[in-house]
């Protein structure tokens, strides 16, 4: 690669990388559901419905979007998903009360919904090949970033002005930044060889098996990711007598492992076969969940969190890489298929509740957890196939 390659293509990703970042708004959905609850003294049941407000609209959107960029290329649809989060982070801001709060997150999540879709794909059109899980894995990690900073600047926010819906304007001003950016950037996108596929062309892809595993890989995938996050604090108030504050620090674990993780897997990527990553991952995953069926002691729990945080964060670039690799033409569609396995973070909480009440026991929700990773387990030989 020449200088003006190599400076033509850091100008591309930088852009894109911004996206990345505001694609990481929709993991603050869990640390506003408290703020919410708290300040509107709604039930735990109302309150666990909050994050359903988000996650739904990945049920919905994804497949019309895949759709959306075969008529208007992947870069206009990115600049839409970031104009929508705008919006939704500007809301809180002109008026607060619950209705404007559900307004906000329905649209954080449709928002997210066209940029998970949409800004995975356009990463393809500036790297290609064996590289491509590589700087998927990265714009992961800077997504991972403002996931975990978002707890710190709504608790940095209400410590220091009484105001912890601060954090809405200061991410709205990177996504502000975000958008010119990609605005004013050209990136060169392949033609779809699908212009006029539609929705029965889109699900049929679920006919093909290795597509259908995949999907169902991100399901489980997020179910984990999202259900960790749920019963790390809860297995600490469980076995150790906790209080929520101090319990909450399991899932900051969790947070803080998976960025590692992604930081790690940008490198080992581009060097080590996906297939090795992905079975080294889901190994980790599975003793941990299995470890934290009884894990006694905060050290022994806090391990097996950071074993699940580390595992999960290189599962869905090397799912999805893969996905969209395996079906030539119609990167679009699996695209949308694949991000609507978004929905495992919906599916996933009220069964490990469900568990959790039949059982009386956070064991029985480490449980499900347990399933999900078992299912990765089975998914692995799919890693390691040429495409």
């Amino acid at each position: 690669m020449t200088d003006s390659n190599k400076s033509s293509f850091i100008f591309k990703l930088i852009p894109v990388m911004l996206a990345f970042f505001a694609m990481g708004f929709v993991d603050m959905t869990g640390i506003v559901s408290n703020y919410v609850q708290k300040d509107f003294n709604l039930s735990h049941t109302m309150a666990g419905l909050l994050p359903s407000m988000v996650f739904f609209w990945f049920l919905v959107f994804s497949v019309p979007t895949g759709i959306l960029m075969n008529k208007i290329g992947r870069r206009k649809t990115v600049l839409i998903s970031l104009a929508v989060t705008l919006i939704a982070l500007i809301l809180p801001f002109v008026h607060y009360n619950l209705a404007f709060m559900l307004a906000a997150l329905s649209l954080l999540g449709i928002g997210n919904t066209l940029m998970q879709v949409s800004l995975n794909p356009l990463v393809s059109n500036i790297v290609s090949g064996d590289k491509l899980a590589s700087f998927m894995t990265f714009g992961q990690f800077v997504k991972a970033i403002a996931s975990f900073i978002a707890p710190i600047i709504a608790a940095w926010a209400a410590l220091r002005f009484d105001n912890w819906k601060l954090l809405f304007p200061i991410f709205a001003l990177e996504g502000l930044l975000a958008l010119i950016a990609l605005a004013k950037t050209e990136v060169k996108e392949t033609q779809s060889v699908s212009k006029n596929s539609g929705f029965r062309e889109s699900f049929a892809l679920l006919g093909e098996r290795t597509v259908l595993l995949f999907f169902i890989g991100i399901i489980c995938h997020v179910g984990i990711d999202v259900g960790t996050n749920l019963t790390a604090p809860k297995i600490l108030i469980e076995r150790l007598g906790w209080d929520l504050t101090a319990a909450s620090a399991g899932a900051s674990i969790y947070f803080l492992f998976r960025t590692i993780g992604c930081f790690a897997g940008s490198f080992l990527l581009a060097k080590i076969n996906n297939g090795v990553i992905f079975a080294v991952s889901v190994l980790l995953i599975f003793s941990a969940c299995l470890g934290l069926l009884a894990a006694p002691s905060k050290a022994l729990i806090y391990l097996c969190v950071a074993m699940i945080g580390l595992g999960n964060a290189n599962i869905f670039p090397i799912i999805f890489s893969r996905a969209i690799l395996s079906a030539p033409g119609k990167q679009n569609e699996v695209s949308g298929l694949m991000i609507m396995g978004l929905v495992g973070g919906m599916i996933f909480p009220p069964i490990m509740g469900a568990a959790s009440d039949l059982f009386a026991s956070q064991s029985a929700a480490a449980a499900v957890l347990a399933l999900g990773a078992a299912y990765l387990l089975f998914v692995i030989k799919l890693t390691f196939k040429k495409e």
